[in-house]
């Protein structure tokens, strides 16, 4: 078939076609302890859920304005302002298709042919496919196991030229968990405005952090260093939100109002009824809200069962101590073989042989390691590692 340059080369999502295929063998009978998805388990709470439906049994269900309904643009700039102590405005939000529709309208509005986006690996799966989609080129920056993968102003400066029109950040980190904290984010916030380079920074983990109640972010930094900046986050993690569809940026107010164009021509406004469940989410009082923080709470708890089963059974395998979100990356390479020769060979084996999926780490450009989501039960944790152990003795 003959196809447009701009999607040849463009593969599904590793992330959704595992989970596919470990469905595809629950479907057949088999015992399968499915680690591969990248959402939280948890109902989306009870409030979220009526406000949506109190909005469509209210007539809420036609179009809205493209960066969506007034009140929801206003609740996000308000909960960023309490959440980052400063003021921000409503007019630099919009309201998106998820994080994933923001990031693309960013990277879209941004860059185009010829410029270089700096793309610190491992990086969560879609971020090479959106960067291709611009037609920009994505220029992979390796970070060091020991340090979390993280980067440094030095290591970016080594790949940068002038043609190196933007960078990717993404704390806390889709494979890793890793957290940049608020020294290291500012160095590279700091070389990235002296280089007048745009920085995305997808923070859509930032409340589901271990070290803090919060990972630091860009709105923490001084205004004259994040000019040149879109913040993308939403819902779907932080809510467990995943399926309705409720992301947004912010960025400066000129910036927001080409990214509400180009959306205009894409899709339009998102879910009517589900912007206004995320104006509860965004609205909620404090007892409401604390169902938000107990997942967290959750999350931390199954992270340390998980990392002190990994020290008993597996204890050759080295990890990223997941400081947020809610994965495990690990490595696996010393047990590759002829026959499995590959995270994506080894993810067959461990799956097809122990039933548990994961996520090979070549989707997120490091094929030493495996991607393990910890947002499954304790029990199922513990099954897990147990069959990952016998299987790897074997």
């Amino acid at each position: 078939m003959r196809v447009s340059e701009n999607i040849k080369g463009i593969e599904p999502s590793a992330t959704l076609a595992v989970a596919a295929l470990a469905n595809e063998l629950k479907a057949k009978g088999h015992d399968i302890i499915d680690l591969s998805a990248g959402e939280p388990d948890f109902r989306t709470p009870a409030f979220i859920s009526e406000a949506a439906i109190a909005a469509i049994n209210a007539g809420k269900t036609r179009y809205t304005a493209t960066p969506g309904i007034p009140e929801l643009r206003k609740a996000i700039a308000e909960e960023l302002s309490r959440r980052f102590d400063r003021q921000v405005n409503p007019a630099g939000v919009v309201v998106s298709n998820g994080a994933k529709q923001a990031l693309f309208n960013a990277l879209f509005a941004l860059f185009g042919p010829g410029d270089r986006v700096l793309l610190p690996t491992p990086y969560w799966t879609s971020y090479p496919a959106l960067i291709q989609l611009a037609r920009a080129t994505a220029v992979e920056v390796p970070g060091d196991p020991a340090r979390g993968f993280k980067l440094t102003p030095a290591e970016l400066d080594a790949v940068a030229d002038d043609q190196t029109r933007g960078l990717i950040l993404n704390s806390p980190s889709n494979p890793t968990g890793a957290v940049y904290s608020l020294p290291e984010l500012e160095a590279i916030m700091r070389w990235a405005a002296e280089r007048d380079i745009w920085v995305i920074s997808d923070e859509i983990y930032g409340e589901i952090c271990f070290t803090g109640s919060r990972a630091p972010g860009i709105l923490d930094l001084d205004p004259e260093l994040i000019r040149q900046t879109v913040l993308i986050d939403g819902v779907s993690k932080r809510f467990a939100m995943t399926g309705w569809r409720v992301g947004f940026s912010y960025s400066d107010p000129a910036l927001a109002a080409r990214l509400s164009a180009l959306q205009s021509h894409a899709t339009s406004n998102i879910c009517t009824p589900a912007q206004y469940a995320a104006l509860a989410a965004y609205n909620a009082e404090p007892l409401e809200a604390e169902a938000v923080t107990a997942m967290v709470r959750t999350f931390q708890k199954r992270r340390d069962l998980l990392l002190d089963r990994f020290r008993t059974h597996l204890p050759s395998i080295s990890y990223v101590q997941p400081e947020g979100a809610f994965y495990l990356f690990f490595r696996v390479d010393q047990f590759y073989d002829a026959e499995t020769s590959d995270s994506i060979a080894f993810c067959k084996l461990v799956l097809e042989k122990a039933g548990v999926a994961l996520v090979p780490g070549a989707a997120f450009g490091d094929d030493r390691f495996v991607r393990l989501s910890f947002a499954t039960s304790e029990e199922n944790l513990e099954k897990a590692v147990l069959r990952l152990a016998d299987l790897l003795a074997r």
